[in-house]
């Protein structure tokens, strides 16, 4: 090891082991209990269910757990720029869904047709970002 480098977590140096195997755990009930939150929450507001869904609670995790798992920060400064770009097309599905929801197509067409109008956006949105040399 180099005077520079900085040990790996135990969990990424023993992935078997008992104590990485709970921190899989912790990481899968705690990601768990917010999808469930927003989904009872939704079912009493939905104005608090959609405050606490737009929180970017699934980014500070990704940075928390990444972090823990890799210790490496330019990694994680990486994936936060990369958070970053794609968050404008992401914007999309809520825009094309209660569009077509409206219009009265049916819940599983609009959902569809909203995550395939998300998709084409993430795939203009990485050509335009590579036109201006940003890498993701």
């Amino acid at each position: 090891m180099l005077g520079n480098e900085k040990p790996l977590p135990y969990a990424t140096r023993y992935p078997g082991s008992r104590q990485a195997m709970m921190q899989y755990a912790l990481k899968i009930v705690f990601s768990t209990a917010i999808l469930i939150a927003v989904a009872e929450l939704a079912k009493r507001s939905s104005f608090l269910a959609a405050a606490l869904a737009s929180l970017p609670l699934t980014s500070l995790l990704a940075f928390v757990w990444f972090y823990l798992d890799t210790g490496d920060i330019e990694k994680v400064a990486a994936l936060s720029d990369g958070i970053f770009w794609l968050i404008l097309p992401s914007l999309v599905l809520f825009i094309v869904l209660p569009l077509l929801l409206r219009y009265g197509l049916g819940f599983w067409l609009s959902l569809g047709v909203a995550c395939f109008a998300t998709a084409t956006a993430y795939f203009g949105m990485i050509k335009i970002l590579g036109a201006f040399g940003i890498r993701i």
